[in-house]
């Protein structure tokens, strides 16, 4: 079995977030980090590794900084990383990378993490499982494979559902389908071991970024100071509700 993981980089939630002039991000004392969603993903298919002699490549689309985290990745269990040489200017184009490499090299199961934590915007997942006609099961918080077939649950709106399928399919994880309690941590040999592995680089440039670019970048509003009132003080707050919020 073949199994690719894509691999986002995204700042450590403890990063403090600035832009310059409100056109581009400030990575001015910023750490990056595997993003989480990512993490849940590479953690199930070394599971599914160690039970179906599985082989796991981790893919990354932007440049040489990133390399830092695929070579976590190789530390954690992965047998081999790629990182196409291009800056990630929108998830359109970071799908059309992807799937040019998938078009060269089969692979029978696909994870994405459902979203990155800088952007959120959650559109990688889809966007490659159309380009490659491929069954895309998101919010995914439970897999079980026997043979080529799968048995998933996924979150909804109102609930979670039981999907059964065959492989190859798209899967976008999230927290559930391991728990945290699970990620791996590279070990001292698995980090040895990580700079034997191969990192292959490769450069697309006739993928383009269909003509989307970011015009501004803006924080969101602060949150106002929170009022507390003790339960005795009822007349205070339906006099604050009515004459400052004026709610009432």
């Amino acid at each position: 079995m073949k199994i690719l993981v894509c691999i986002s980089s995204v700042p450590d939630t403890t990063s403090k977030i600035n832009f310059i002039n409100n056109q581009d991000f400030d990575e001015v004392g910023v750490t990056y980090i595997i993003n989480p969603y990512d993490e849940f993903c590479l953690t199930k298919a070394i599971h599914i590794k160690e039970s179906n002699n599985a082989t796991i490549t981790v893919i990354n689309v932007g440049d040489e900084k990133n390399d830092s985290i695929l070579r976590k990745a190789l530390a954690i269990g992965a047998d081999n990383a790629v990182r196409i040489n291009k800056n990630p200017d929108n998830s359109r184009m970071v799908a059309d990378c992807i799937k040019k490499y998938c078009d060269d090299n089969q692979f029978d199961l696909i994870f994405c993490g459902r979203e990155s934590i800088d952007y959120n915007g959650g559109k990688v997942p889809g966007f490659l499982a159309g380009k490659l006609e491929i069954p895309f099961i998101n919010s995914c918080i439970g897999l079980e494979i026997n043979n080529i077939k799968i048995n998933c649950k996924c979150e909804i709106d109102n609930g979670i559902v039981t999907l059964e399928g065959d492989l190859p399919v798209l899967i976008a994880g999230q927290k559930g389908l391991v728990e945290e309690k699970e990620l791996k941590i590279p070990s001292m040999r698995g980090i040895m071991t990580a700079r034997t592995k191969p990192l292959e680089i490769i450069n697309m440039e006739d993928i383009s970024n269909n003509n989307m670019t970011s015009i501004e970048y803006t924080k969101p509003t602060e949150r106002s100071e929170c009022k507390i009132f003790q339960e005795d003080e009822v007349e205070k707050l339906v006099k604050t509700l009515s004459d400052e919020v004026k709610v009432i």
